[in-house]
């Protein structure tokens, strides 16, 4: 008998639900209630994880300790639960098939025809039951990627069907998110959609024992009723999502339709003991009630679409609610800025972080930001590529380095002080071969980031194939930009200040990655903090 219960979470209708903010509300009511839970992502698509996918196609790519690129679902689940995720946390249809072809071609399946059923199924299941078999957990919450009906989905449909029969009665539960759409026309809410959705699931041999219903408007208790009816699930298994101001609202409208309850009560699991949602509902007020604002440019290359920088995003509200403070971000694409347009570009912010990126296209809109940044005294933030730019701007316009760069952009530039990384020159693919995961970083004493952290040394997770340059060090902090923290097995510059500067920091990790609801990052943190005393101070400068 399993002693480990598995939640399944699908989605009908509509892909963009939000099942993956379903999936981490109904694990932190969970574990509020003191069981032990972590989540999973099935991902449908045929790369092997998303580390080599354009953010315009997917999102930004969510990097765990253990150096895993993953979806940025698991953002979420960190977010919410605080608890880390690792590789086993992410499963991509094409590392399914990798890993499949790789025992067919070691002979493991002793010359039989690989299949779907049983190779692939079996693999996926494997997969599934990894975490569970760990002993950590009480319950595996596993997110099923995709819409019920999508051809790339049924493998993984196929393979928790099997599960529920193997696991044995109440040790699988399946949680099912639709939509039910309005129709103004008509002035009402339609569960037509809903129940063809359940109709396809149920064709793949899975009965959904919860609906969750995302809706615009109150679902009535005839409408309830009906869905119950037809989609053959109680009454008070209808749960409904309605749309929230804010995702960190969601655990506490979950909590009063009960979904946690009828959850555990499905799984023959006690219910008894009350969630314990004191330190969360803390934070929402906070954030729902600051006593000031801060404005941030968000200056990036991939600013059309939010979710390219979801994790930095979330990571200013974590901050703004520490700090007591609302946080508006303002995106700025690097693209439009030049020398010419700049001051009008960045006036009225109180701080700019310059965002992480690849490849050489709005690389001087993000030099000129550093610079103005750095001329003005205003609050900046460089995270990654951010940080390598202040490197750039400074050999540029302090060292006067005429062509200043990094190899990454001009291969042949005079004076690479951003250079590829020594391990990095002989490698030739490209996907889950940056420097990933988490490294340690030394901090020196005084330092703005010392003293932000509170600790001499720190671990950080890293995405990056550049690094700085050591041969321009001693020219640098010479001029005034310090290294601050360092790696202490290779040497390499983590992070860069200029201490005659209000607060100025650039770092090679990405600190938004740790940020959480329990924890928000002490780098976010006080460069919130630097802003709000930065807009204090234009504020007493204008009334005088």
């Amino acid at each position: 008998m399993a002693t480990t219960k598995y939640i399944f979470v699908t989605g009908g209708v509509s892909s963009s639900l939000g099942k993956g903010i379903i999936a981490a509300s109904l694990a932190k009511l969970l574990q509020a209630r003191g069981y032990r839970v972590t989540i999973q992502k099935l991902d449908p698509y045929i790369n092997v994880d998303p580390g080599t996918l354009n953010p315009y196609e997917h999102g930004e790519c969510y990097v765990t300790d253990d150096g895993a690129e993953t979806d940025l679902d698991l953002g979420h689940y960190e977010r919410f639960l605080n608890v880390k995720t690792s590789q086993a946390n992410n499963v991509t249809t094409g590392r399914i098939y990798q890993s499949v072809i790789e025992k067919e071609r070691r002979g493991e399946f002793l010359g039989k025809t690989v299949q779907v059923i049983p190779h692939i199924t079996n693999e996926i299941k494997e997969r599934i039951q990894i975490l569970g078999n760990t002993g950590d957990y009480d319950i595996v919450i596993t997110e099923i990627g995709g819409t019920v009906g999508d051809i790339e989905s049924l493998p993984y449909i196929e393979s928790v069907r099997q599960l529920k029969w193997e696991l044995g009665p109440y040790n699988t539960l399946f949680v099912h998110l639709t939509l039910i759409p309005y129709l103004s026309a008509a002035g009402e809410l339609k569960t037509k959609p809903t129940q063809h959705s359940v109709k396809t699931l149920m064709e793949s041999g899975i009965q959904a024992d919860i609906l969750v219903c995302r809706t615009e408007h109150e679902l009535s208790e005839d409408l309830r009723a009906k869905l119950a009816l037809f989609c053959n699930v109680e009454k008070n298994a209808v749960i409904q999502s309605i749309d929230a101001s804010t995702i960190y609202d969601v655990p506490n409208l979950m909590l009063e339709e009960g979904l946690d309850r009828v959850a555990l009560r499905k799984l023959q699991l006690d219910d008894t003991q009350e969630p314990n949602l004191v330190q969360w509902n803390q934070f929402l007020l906070r954030h729902k009630n600051p006593k000031g604002k801060v404005t941030i440019g968000l200056i990036g290359k991939y600013v059309e679409l939010q979710d390219s920088y979801k994790s930095i995003l979330e990571s200013f509200i974590h901050a703004g609610a520490s700090n007591e403070l609302s946080v508006e971000v303002i995106p700025i694409h690097s693209e439009h800025i030049d020398a010419a347009n700049i001051e009008n570009e960045l006036k009225g912010l109180d701080g700019i972080l310059v965002a992480p990126g690849f490849g050489e296209r709005g690389i001087e809109g993000k030099i000129e930001a550093v610079r103005y940044a750095r001329e003005h005294n205003l609050p900046f933030l460089g995270v990654c590529l951010g940080m390598q730019m202040a490197v750039i701007e400074f050999a540029r316009n302090i060292l006067k380095l005429d062509g200043a760069n990094s190899t990454e952009m001009d291969i042949h530039t005079t004076h690479p002080v951003i250079d590829l990384m020594e391990d990095q020159k002989h490698i030739t693919n490209k996907g889950g071969t940056m420097r990933l995961g988490s490294w340690r970083c030394d901090l020196k004493q005084g330092s703005i980031v010392s003293k932000t952290y509170g600790e001499a040394s720190i671990m950080e997770r890293h995405r990056h194939r550049y690094e700085y340059n050591n041969a321009y060090r001693q020219q640098l902090e010479a001029a005034g930009l310090i290294a601050t923290g360092t790696n202490p097995e290779t040497g390499l510059v983590e992070i860069v200040e200029i201490p005659s500067h209000p607060w100025f920091v650039g770092v090679q990790y990405h600190p938004e990655y740790k940020s959480t609801v329990a924890n928000p990052h002490p780098l976010f943190v006080g460069f919130v903090a630097a802003a709000y005393q930065h807009a204090k101070k234009q504020r007493q400068f204008v009334a005088s």
